[in-house]
């Protein structure tokens, strides 16, 4: 049972918003071309949440960079992501996030937070 009196497995009410997110292509001083949303996150299953300002260890974004495609999307710092391109992010480690991201050659990501 959290501190939210939920006990997981079972079905949790809450206020969600999908998000579409185009990718902004960038090309690096090398010449290589890399898709970005531009932003950062924290967190994770893998993670201590006791040192993070999270009480869970969902995967949560922690930085949103000025006019990226995430800020015109309406992401915000703290927004928890629950599910990106259909796979649930409420149980994944931080480091399975960027390996999912790295195999993913999408050119947008389907957000959806609280």
């Amino acid at each position: 049972m959290s501190e939210f009196k939920h006990q997981s497995g079972k079905p949790l009410d809450c206020l969600c918003m999908a998000l579409k997110i185009y990718k902004q292509e960038v090309t690096l001083r090398s010449g290589e071309k890399i898709y970005k949303i531009g932003m950062s996150i924290g967190g994770g299953i893998d993670q201590d949440c006791s040192k993070s300002i999270y009480k869970d260890n969902g995967i949560y974004v922690t930085q949103v960079e000025p006019d990226s495609p995430a800020q015109k999307a309406g992401l915000k710092v703290h927004d928890k992501l629950l599910q990106v391109n259909r796979i649930d992010y409420t149980m994944i480690t931080h480091r399975f996030f960027f390996f999912i991201q790295c195999i993913v050659n999408a050119r947008f990501i389907q957000i959806v937070e609280p």
